[in-house]
Parts: structure tokens; C-alpha cells; sequence
């Protein structure tokens, strides 16, 4: 390299880009340990996350992975008791008794799609449950001969059963 000739300049020069250079080494090594640093405490945050951490004074506890995955299996087991038939107590049982009793109620298959006859007697309440979702007993839905003609002679509430889905319409259900 070639001296300006004049030694102050030629000496500030140098010092100039010996300062430059030296801000730009610790410039990248700065940023290198920030971004460790970083780092490390993302890992950390991980682990306590993984591992959960201990009630202290005005924190809760938090529980670790394990522990909320222990939760949610078992959540999921008690889902699962819901969807296959057991003990009678299940979801799926009471699904299975009710296309049990409507068999019962409509045992030809002309009645299952909907092109069968009426019941006679049997208003849409008394199908489903009643308004309010019980039994119903007393005999408002027709005369004591069966008609269901009333005292108006209307016969409005005589149902015809809700059509029973084909098997490729969506009930893949197995079991």
C-alpha cells in the first residue's frame, strides 16, 4: 500500500481501519451471542414448558406436556366410551335403542321409508317424547276407538315415520 507521504495521515489511517475493523469483529460477535442467547431461552422456555414448573408465591402451577397428555388420554377414553356399544349406559347404546324401538314400531320396510302407512293414534309428540321431552300418557291424541278423529273430526296429527337412511348416505358406523 502507498503512504500519503504525509506520517500523521498515514498513522490516523491506520488506526482508522484498525478501530473500523475491530467494530465490525465485535459488531458479529455481538450479534452471534445475542442470538445464542436467544436461543438458550427459547430451549429453556421449551423445557419448562415440557417439564411444567412448581406452584411459587402468586403463580400457579403450570403442568408439564406429560401431565396434560395424561389429561387428554383420558378425556379421550371417556369419548371413546361414548361411541361403542358396553355397558348400556353409552351414547351408542341409547342410538342403538331408539332404531331398536322404532323397528319395533315399524317393522316392514314400506313404513321405514316413508311410503308405508300412518300410525293411526300417534301424533308427532307422542313419537318424539311429548313438547317437553317426556312420556306422554294421557289420551289427547285420540278417541278411545283409535281414530285419532277427535272431537273437531280433523285427524291433523297423524305422522308419517321420518324416512330411514340407505347405507350409503352417510351411516358407515361398523358394529
Amino acid at each position: 500500500m502507498d503512504a500519503t507521504g504525509i506520517p500523521a495521515l498515514d498513522t490516523l489511517l491506520v488506526w482508522g481501519g484498525a478501530i473500523t475493523v475491530l467494530a465490525g469483529v465485535v459488531t458479529v460477535v455481538w450479534r452471534a451471542v445475542r442470538g445464542l442467547a436467544h436461543f438458550a431461552r427459547r430451549v429453556e422456555q421449551f423445557m419448562d414448558d415440557w417439564a411444567g414448573q412448581p406452584a411459587r408465591a402468586g403463580v400457579p402451577v403450570r403442568p408439564g406436556v406429560m401431565e396434560r397428555m395424561a389429561g387428554m388420554e383420558e378425556r379421550l377414553g371417556r369419548v371413546e366410551h361414548e361411541l361403542y356399544p358396553n355397558t348400556g349406559h353409552s351414547l351408542r347404546d341409547a342410538v342403538d335403542l331408539a332404531n331398536h324401538r322404532l323397528a319395533r314400531l315399524c317393522p316392514d320396510d314400506d313404513c321405514r321409508n316413508g311410503s308405508g302407512p300412518r300410525l293411526a293414534g300417534a301424533d308427532t309428540d307422542d313419537l318424539h317424547g311429548g313438547p317437553d321431552g317426556g312420556d306422554r300418557d294421557d289420551d289427547s291424541a285420540g278417541d278411545e276407538d283409535g281414530n285419532d278423529q277427535g272431537e273437531g273430526g280433523g285427524g291433523t296429527h297423524t305422522p308419517i315415520l321420518p324416512p330411514r337412511r340407505a347405507p350409503d348416505q352417510g351411516n358407515h358406523s361398523q358394529g
